[in-house]
């Protein structure tokens, strides 16, 4: 019998594709230790909601004043920008209209108001938030930063299969541009792509469905119930 694993690292409020892994794996990794690009953006410390009509990026501001290279749980935010009023802001302004912003909002403003200094346990904290709310597991958690593993790219990716204990792998979409998919299978390990396809629903800023955003975007117009119906009817 397969024991399922995905790993992910953690991203900044993410989207519908990560709770699709999170709800399909029998142990989810929180890859919270790789190390962090030290130029450009991340998925990490940004994603994409509405604002004025179109997508557009929310970032956390980091802390970049830093010699050599950090892994992602070593990065702290910058809260010195006030970043986050200013973001709650923009949430309330472009969302304020949607079918489920009195009862999502709340939750949404209590995260933000209470920011990590560790961008890392910031995530988490929201992806343990955000599971609890909608109903989501996540008894099956664990972090990559405590399992014994060596290794890079394909190799780490292995190794952090095995020290999980399971026996089979699923991978995102653009997995397939730097993976080695045959190692999995001299492993003994059995490869699932993912092969997400993101499901439409009505969203209130925009006459086409954009995917891809935030799940902000999904609560704010599926609710809790109606997201986590969505993410349980991708299999």
């Amino acid at each position: 019998m397969d024991k399922l694993a995905a790993i992910h690292q953690p991203t900044f409020f993410p989207w519908l594709g990560l709770f699709d892994k999170i709800s399909r794996s029998d142990v989810f990794v929180i890859l919270d230790n790789v190390q962090y690009p030290k130029k450009g953006g991340s998925w990490s410390n940004r994603v994409k909601i509405f604002i004025g009509g179109k997508p557009s990026w929310i970032t956390v501001p980091i802390i970049r004043s830093y010699s050599g290279t950090k892994n992602i749980n070593e990065i702290e935010i910058d809260n010195s920008k006030n970043w986050n009023e200013k973001l709650l802001k923009s949430i309330e302004l472009n969302y304020k209209k949607a079918q489920y912003f009195c009862d999502i909002f709340p939750c949404i403003s209590e995260l933000l108001r209470n920011p990590d200094k560790n961008l890392s346990e910031f995530n988490i904290k929201v992806i343990y938030a955000i599971c609890k709310l909608i109903g989501l597991k996540t008894e099956h958690f664990i972090y990559a930063s405590e399992l014994n593993t060596k290794g890079s790219s394909t190799d780490l990716l292995i190794s952090i299969v095995n020290s999980a204990g399971c026996n089979a792998y699923m991978c995102g979409g653009g997995a397939h541009k730097y993976q080695e998919d045959e190692k999995f299978e001299t492993a003994g390990i059995k490869l699932i792509y993912q092969n997400f396809k993101h499901p439409e629903y009505r969203q209130i800023n925009s006459i086409e469905f954009v995917p891809g955003l935030s799940i902000i975007d999904t609560l704010m117009n599926c609710g809790t119930k109606g997201t986590i119906e969505l993410i349980l009817n991708i299999m």
